[in-house]
């Protein structure tokens, strides 16, 4: 019996990078995609995994990519975890061009490589496809709107998804994190600013990592086939929702 399969993307750091390393553990055969060869192609020499190059936001891409993993043989899951956050605007003066940036990464993205791979998934007696998502997907806070509402309307995708599918061999799963200090989230959302993005996780103690949220996906895809996880929200216990969170003083 051939091993499973999997592929898993934003693989090129922080929660995707962590649920290559996890699947490839537990003897999954997994396609890690991003947009950084470097990235890649180090992740692959240290896992085994195999990797493709691809922007979620470019068609031509998302083809190439699909044709690859087609190639390659059965899938047994899609891990859709590309995405991300830009700033921490108000509504009233937040940029509309970032706001239509994360809708296209995290919405977009995962509509266009699941409805490139949902075929395949289904071909060779079913698979999974998980999305993860975000708390922001169900909650709004201040200063997170554009975000908020990218992560509401992606996790759409796998609430109508399970609806439409019913019936049919292909589980979906939504895994829905917290705050994780991962290396590069919160730098990215404010531009490479260092202290801004390490004042999100000062005086938090226990955040999740990445390698938390790796094990929660990686036990709602090893489930008996009958099955599905529906939802899985998880956070560090020091948070209570996006705004309520337990920091110790500094010094």
């Amino acid at each position: 019996m051939s091993a499973p399969r999997a592929v898993v993307t934003g693989a090129s750091t922080g929660i995707g990078e962590a649920t290559v390393r996890r699947l490839r553990e537990l003897g999954w055969d997994v396609v890690a995609t991003a947009r950084r060869e470097d990235r890649l192609a180090a992740l692959a020499a240290e896992t085994g995994c195999t990797w493709v190059a691809a922007d979620l936001t470019v068609d031509d891409d998302v083809a190439r990519l699909a044709a690859a993993v087609v190639e390659g043989g059965p899938l047994t899951a899609l891990v859709n975890n590309a995405g991300g956050a830009i700033g921490l605007d108000p509504v009233a003066t937040g940029s509309v061009q970032d706001w239509a940036d994360m809708y296209e990464r995290n919405v977009l993205g995962t509509l266009r490589i699941t409805q490139a791979l949902l075929d395949h998934l289904e071909a060779d007696g079913g698979g999974d496809v998980l999305v993860v998502t975000s708390t922001a997907g169900h909650e709004p806070y201040p200063g997170g709107g554009g975000y908020t509402a990218a992560k509401h309307a992606e996790r759409i995708i796998p609430l109508t998804l399970r609806q439409e599918l019913l019936g049919r061999p292909v589980r979906i799963i939504e895994v829905a994190p917290g705050m994780v200090a991962t290396p590069e989230f919160s730098l990215n959302r404010f531009d490479g600013d260092a202290g801004r993005a390490e004042a999100v996780y000062a005086g938090v103690e226990g955040p999740l990592v990445s390698e938390d949220v790796a094990d929660v996906i990686s036990w709602t895809l090893t489930r008996p086939a009958h099955v599905n996880v529906d939802l899985v929200i998880v956070r560090p216990r020091a948070q209570a929702t996006s705004t309520m969170v337990a920091r110790t003083p500094s010094a």
